[in-house]
């Protein structure tokens, strides 16, 4: 079980970077997968994109090319570098983890891109 936090939400404009940490406690966060998803009332719950206990990653379609996950697992932390923002990226990103399946949750941080 760990506990996660997400950081870095905010308000920028279209085209702008911005960049998410998620901060997880417990010790075998370095074996767990991690990743971030995004809501929106409209959409519901979207994958954004993931990276395992080896590094390997996986993206939605949507944000390929433009963001780019990692993690830091001497600082049990994730990482969301989100560039070239757009409008459509408004959302609640929340991050997640687990030893197989994405059973722990943050709270969510607000991104809102203005146009």
């Amino acid at each position: 079980q760990v506990q996660l936090e997400e950081f870095g939400g905010g308000l920028v404009q279209a085209g702008d970077s911005l960049r998410l940490s998620c901060a997880a406690s417990g010790r075998f966060f370095s074996n767990y997968i991690a990743g971030w998803f995004r809501q929106t009332p409209g959409r519901g719950r979207e994958f954004v994109a993931r990276i395992g206990w080896g590094g390997d990653t996986d993206y939605g379609e949507s944000v390929k090319g433009r963001f780019t996950i990692s993690r830091d697992n001497a600082k049990n932390t994730v990482y969301l570098q989100m560039n070239s923002l757009r409008p459509g990226d408004t959302a609640i990103y929340y991050c997640a983890a687990g030893a197989n399946q994405f059973d722990n949750w943050g709270q969510g941080t607000q991104v809102t891109v203005s146009s």
